[in-house]
C-alpha cells in the first residue's frame, strides 16, 4: 500500500519522524559531539519529488482518476505563492525543511490553479523561474504552455514571447491541447508570429486542426489586421473536412469592417445564407455597428427588421445605432417608433438613445417635443450626463430660448455637472446672435479657468463682435487667437473679412485674403463670396475677376464664383456691371453662354427686375447672333441695358 504524505507544516508529521530522517537544523541539541557522530553515521537522504495527487484507488475502488485527492503539499505552497514577497526564500526554505522537491506536473498543477493568486503573472513567472532551478529538474511542455497562457492572460507579452522562446528551443514534440492553448493565448494577444510558428509546427507534427484551432487562428489573425491571411484560413476551412460555423463568420465579417471593407463583409454575411449558417445577434451587431460608422443608416435599419422577423434577441447597442442612425438622417418620428417598440419588447432604454431622438427632435424645430422626451428621461430615472445637457443648452440657444438655455447651464455647474466648450460656445454664439456681446465675452473670459477655448469658439464670438460693428474687437480675438496657438481657420477668415468690407475696410480685408492664402489655408466658396461681394458692391469687378484667376493655377475652382458675383451685382441694382462681368465669362469661354444666360434670369428675378429677365428671356441676347454685312457677331448681353 502506497504511503500517504504527511500534513506538510503539521507538528505530529514532523515528530513521528526518526531523529536521524529530520534536517539538521532540526536535530534536538545535546552537545557538538554527539551530533557529528549521528551526521556522520546517518547521511540524509535525498530529497523526495511529490505529486500534486494521492492515489488512493488501490484503497477503494479500481477507478484511479475517480479518486485522486490532491495532496497536501499543494495547499502549503500555495500560501507561499499567495504570500510571496519573499517567494524564491520561502520555497526553499520549505522544500529544504521538509525534504522535497517540485516535479513538473507539480508545477503545472500550480499553475493551473493559481488563478486567485494575487498579482497572478508576476507570481506565476517567479514561480517558474525558481522551479526550474531545482536540481534534476527540467519544465514539461505543459510547464510552459500553462505559463504562456497566464502571461498573455494578464498582457504581458514580453516575458510570454520570452517563454514560448525557451519553448521553442525545447524541441518538444506538440500535443493537440498544448496547440490549441497556444494559439488562444497568441490569438487574444495579437502575437501572429507565433501564432504562425505554432501553426506549422502543428503541421510538421501531423496533428490536424479542430474548429476551435482554426477558430482562435482567425481571430488572432483578424486582431492583427492580417485579414488576406484570414482569407485563406477560411478558404481551407470552407474546402476541407472542418466546415466554418457561426463563430468563424462572424470573425471574418470582424475582420473586414475592421479593416473598414464593409462591402466583403455584408457579401461574407450573405454568404452564410448559401452554405446554411444561421447568423447570429453577434453577426447582425458587428455589421450595423459598420454601416453605422459609414453612415449607412439605412442598412442598420434593415439588418434590424431581419433580426425582428427571425426573432432574435436584440440588444440595447443595436437600438441605439438604429435610433441614432434615424436620427442622424432627420428622421424622428420614426426613431421615436422604434424607441416605442423597443420598450415595449421589454428593453430598457438609456442616455444615449434619449439624447439621440432629444437632438433630432430640436434640429426638426420640434424643441416642445425634445424638451418633452428630456423630462419623461428624468422621470424615468435616467440621469442625463454632459452630453444630454450640451444638447439642451445648444438647442435653446438655437430656438431663442436664451433664458432657459442659461438656468440649465447654471443648474449643471451646481449639481457639478462638466461643462465643456459645446455648453459655452452655444451660449456664446445664442448671445451674439441676440447682440448681447457684452454677456458672451464675460462667458468667453470664463471658460479660461474650466476648459480649453477652441477656433469654433472664437470664431462664434468674433461673429458676434463683427455683427454688432465691433470689428476692432473681432481683430483683437483674432490676433489672440495665434498668440494662444489657437488655429485660425477659414471661417474666421470669412468673418472677418466680411466684416472688414461693410465697414469699407476694403485694404485690410484685401490684407486679410493675403495673409490666408500665406498661410496655405484653402479658400472655400464662403470665402471668396465674402470677398467678391464686397469688391463688387465697391465697384472693383475686374479685381474680384483677377483674384479669382489667381486661385485657378492653385488648384482651386469655385463653380460658383461668378453666378455668386452676378447675384450680388443684380440685388444691389448694378446690373450693367452685371451684364458687363456676363459679357467677359462669355469672352473667355469660363461657362458656356446658355448658363450665364439662365444666370442672369434668375438673379434678375431674385433682384426684383422681372422686366428685364423676361426682356433676356424672349431676346437673341447671349445665345444669338447678329449680322452686319459679312460679320456675325454674338448678341452681348449689356445690349439689355442699352436698348
Amino acid at each position: 500500500m502506497r504511503r500517504a504524505l504527511p500534513q506538510a507544516g503539521c507538528r505530529c508529521a514532523t515528530a513521528s519522524l526518526k531523529p536521524h530522517l529530520l534536517p539538521s537544523a532540526q536535530i534536538p541539541s545535546t552537545n557538538s559531539h554527539s551530533a557529528k557522530r549521528v551526521s556522520s553515521l546517518a547521511p540524509l537522504p535525498p530529497p523526495e519529488w511529490v505529486q500534486p495527487f494521492i492515489d488512493l484507488s488501490d484503497l477503494i475502488t479500481a477507478e484511479p482518476k475517480v479518486n485522486l485527492q490532491p495532496s497536501p503539499w499543494v495547499s502549503q505552497i500555495f500560501n507561499i505563492l499567495q504570500n510571496g514577497e519573499f517567494l524564491e526564500r520561502d520555497l526553499t526554505v520549505f522544500c529544504q525543511k521538509y525534504f522535497i522537491r517540485l516535479p513538473p506536473n507539480f508545477v503545472a498543477y500550480i499553475l493551473k490553479k493559481s488563478n486567485e493568486v494575487s498579482n497572478l503573472a508576476e507570481t506565476a513567472f517567479r514561480f517558474f523561474i525558481w522551479a526550474g532551478k531545482q536540481k534534476g529538474y527540467a519544465h514539461n511542455l505543459d510547464c510552459f504552455v500553462t505559463l504562456i497562457g497566464i502571461l498573455s492572460f494578464s498582457g504581458d507579452f514580453e516575458r510570454s514571447k520570452l517563454i514560448f522562446n525557451e519553448l521553442k528551443n525545447k524541441g518538444f514534440l506538440i500535443t493537440s491541447s498544448a496547440a490549441n492553448c497556444l494559439i488562444k493565448s497568441f490569438s487574444n494577444g495579437g502575437m501572429v508570429e507565433e501564432l504562425l510558428w505554432v501553426w506549422r509546427k502543428m503541421k510538421d507534427d501531423r496533428i490536424e486542426p479542430s474548429l476551435f484551432t482554426y477558430n482562435y487562428l482567425m481571430n488572432g489573425l483578424v486582431s492583427s489586421v492580417f485579414i488576406e491571411s484570414a482569407e485563406m484560413v477560411f478558404e481551407v476551412m470552407a474546402n476541407g473536412t472542418v466546415k466554418p460555423d457561426v463563430v468563424t463568420y462572424n470573425t471574418m465579417i470582424k475582420g473586414y469592417c475592421k479593416a473598414g471593407n464593409v462591402k466583403k463583409a455584408t457579401e461574407k454575411f450573405q454568404d452564410m445564407e448559401a452554405r446554411n449558417v444561421e447568423p447570429d445577434k453577434i453577426t447582425y451587431l458587428t455589421l450595423m455597428q459598420a454601416c453605422y460608422s459609414e453612415g449607412e443608416y439605412d442598412c442598420c435599419l434593415r439588418l434590424y427588421h431581419e433580426m425582428l422577423e427571425k426573432g432574435l434577441d436584440i440588444p440595447s447597442h443595436a437600438y441605439s445605432l438604429v435610433i441614432g442612425g434615424l436620427c442622424k438622417d432627420g428622421k424622428s418620428m420614426e426613431g421615436y417608433a422604434i424607441f416605442e417598440n423597443m420598450i415595449r419588447k421589454g428593453c430598457e432604454p438609456n442616455v444615449i438613445i434619449y439624447t439621440a431622438l432629444i437632438d433630432a427632435y430640436a434640429r426638426d424645430k420640434n424643441l416642445e417635443m425634445a424638451m418633452h422626451l428630456f423630462q419623461r428621461m428624468r422621470s424615468e430615472g435616467f440621469e442625463p450626463d454632459q452630453v444630454t445637457y450640451g444638447v439642451i443648452v445648444n438647442r435653446l440657444c438655437k430656438g431663442g430660448r436664451l433664458e432657459e438655455a442659461l438656468q440649465w447651464f447654471q443648474y449643471c455647474k451646481n449639481k457639478g455637472v462638466v461643462v465643456n466648450a459645446v455648453f459655452y460656445t452655444s451660449l456664446i454664439d445664442g448671445l451674439g446672435k441676440a447682440g448681447r456681446t457684452d454677456e458672451a465675452e464675460k462667458l468667453f473670459d470664463e471658460m479660461v479657468g474650466v476648459c480649453p477655448r477652441d477656433s469654433y469658439c472664437y470664431n462664434v464670438l468674433i461673429d458676434a463682435f463683427t455683427k454688432a460693428q465691433k470689428v476692432d474687437e473681432a481683430m483683437k480675438l483674432f490676433n489672440r487667437m495665434e498668440d494662444e496657438g489657437c488655429d485660425q481657420t477659414v471661417y474666421t477668415f470669412t468673418i472677418l473679412i466680411s466684416g472688414l468690407f461693410k465697414e469699407h475696410r476694403n485694404e485690410e480685408a484685401l490684407k486679410l485674403w493675403d495673409a490666408m492664402i500665406d498661410k496655405g489655408i484653402t479658400p472655400t466658396a464662403a470665402s471668396f463670396r465674402a470677398l467678391s461681394t464686397g469688391l463688387c458692391l465697391s465697384g472693383k469687378v475686374a479685381r474680384a475677376c483677377k483674384i479669382l484667376d489667381e486661385l485657378a493655377p492653385m488648384g482651386i475652382v469655385l463653380e460658383s464664383a461668378f453666378e455668386d458675383m452676378i447675384n450680388v451685382l443684380c440685388m444691389a441694382g448694378r446690373i450693367e456691371e452685371a451684364c458687363k462681368l456676363a459679357d467677359g465669362i462669355v469672352d473667355r469661354g469660363r461657362e458656356i453662354p446658355g448658363r450665364v444666360r439662365t444666370i442672369m434670369i434668375n438673379s434678375l428675378r431674385k433682384a426684383g427686375k422681372a422686366d428685364l429677365a423676361m426682356k433676356l428671356m424672349h431676346s437673341k441676347i447671349g445665345i444669338g447672333y447678329d449680322r452686319k454685312g459679312s460679320v456675325k457677331r454674338r448678341v452681348k448681353f449689356r445690349n439689355l441695358v442699352e436698348i
